[in-house]
């Protein structure tokens, strides 16, 4: 199958021009392994899984996602017309969330009116609803700075509606951060000269996001949030256990991330990025482990995550040369390492789905 010819899923509008970064997805080969991860040997006292090996010189200069081809996890098909009630407290509407966006906004406004969160004119029309964005609202698709206009704009309407809309920080945000402040600033990346501005450049930064950016959206990634957990699900934007590295509660982590950000030191800012842009963690022999030992420490019964897309978790991608033009077809979330974790990039980048799920799924 060749990458980037999915057919867009269901309720994604028009279809839009794809960047010519749709194929240039790499990472060292360290990612596609699960290390081995311990469990707790005292109740409430959980030991984090040994530190994922990086080679002497990994750095995220290299492209982000390889090509796989793997059989190894098992699609498990949700209908969201029968998702679960979910279980809130009074007076809260129901939970839903939104996987990677990466600039494409008309999907994204397709997607949010095809559950009934905006209306006809794009505003928010879902009253008590909450929603959750995992992160990536820019690069690689044409309108990042639009994706993060709208969700600031969905934020203040939801909240006078009585519901919310946030987000959380992606490595992609981190990477639009790191390339306005320091751009070719040299950062310690372990293997030679590296900078943000050529690691933006090559994981599909767009120069039209940059033009437009300004302070605003600068101040509202900075404090966007790491980790939470809403209705026992802790929402991550990276499957990684990397936030272990952050602290051992949820208010420890995303305070030391945005301490990290305003210390505005370049190498600090990078370190941080190339962790949020492991991936692969909850996949694979010891993928669960690997989820529990996440949950165990910040709580929750299931992790929910963007960041790696579904075609590439299933195996459904091959290689750059393969001349198979057919699709791999998203239909939803792809649910695996034991039942506890919820991948939810549908790899709008691929011509796949852009997804927005109720939680919890029935399954």
């Amino acid at each position: 199958m060749v990458e980037g010819s999915m057919t867009q899923g269901a309720g994604q509008g028009p279809e839009v021009e794809r960047t010519a970064t749709l194929r240039d997805f790499r990472v060292p080969a360290y990612v596609n392994e699960a290390g081995p991860y311990v469990h707790s040997v005292h109740p409430g006292d959980v030991a984090p899984p040994p530190e994922e090996a990086y080679p002497e010189g990994y750095t995220p200069t290299e492209r982000d996602l390889p090509v796989i081809n793997r059989g190894d996890t098992v699609q498990v098909t949700v209908d969201p017309e029968t998702a679960a009630a979910p279980q809130a407290t009074t007076g809260q509407g129901p939970l839903y969330v939104v996987g990677d966006v990466h600039g494409y906004l008309d999907q994204l406004v397709s997607a949010l009116q095809e559950k009934g969160l905006l209306d006809a004119a794009g505003s928010w029309c879902a009253g008590t609803a909450r929603l959750w964005f995992l992160g990536d609202f820019t690069d690689r698709g044409p309108d990042g700075i639009g994706v993060i206009d709208l969700v600031m704009r969905l934020s203040a309407e939801a909240a006078a509606a009585g519901g919310y809309c946030k987000a959380l920080m992606g490595n992609h945000e981190l990477l639009l951060l790191g390339a306005k402040r320091f751009g070719d600033t040299p950062v310690n990346s372990g293997a030679g000269t590296a900078t943000f501005q050529a690691a933006w450049l090559l994981n599909g930064g767009q120069k039209t996001d940059m033009d437009r950016l300004q302070d605003h959206h600068l101040q509202w990634m900075s404090r966007l949030d790491a980790i939470e957990e809403v209705d026992g699900h802790l929402l991550v934007h990276s499957d990684t256990t990397a936030y272990l590295d952050y602290g051992r509660s949820i208010e420890e982590v995303n305070d030391t991330v945005r301490e990290t950000i305003t210390r505005n030191d370049a190498d600090e800012v990078w370190d941080l990025f190339r962790k949020f842009t492991k991936r692969f963690s909850f996949r694979d022999e010891g993928g669960a482990d690997a989820v529990r030992s996440l949950l165990d420490t910040y709580g929750g019964a299931r992790i929910v995550h963007g960041h790696s897309p579904i075609p590439y978790l299933l195996g459904e991608v091959g290689s750059e040369d393969d001349e198979d033009d057919r699709d791999p077809v998203i239909e939803g979330p792809h649910v695996y390492a034991d039942g506890l974790a919820i991948a939810m990039d549908g790899g709008v980048t691929m011509a796949g789905k852009l997804l927005v799920q109720q939680l919890p799924l029935d399954t």
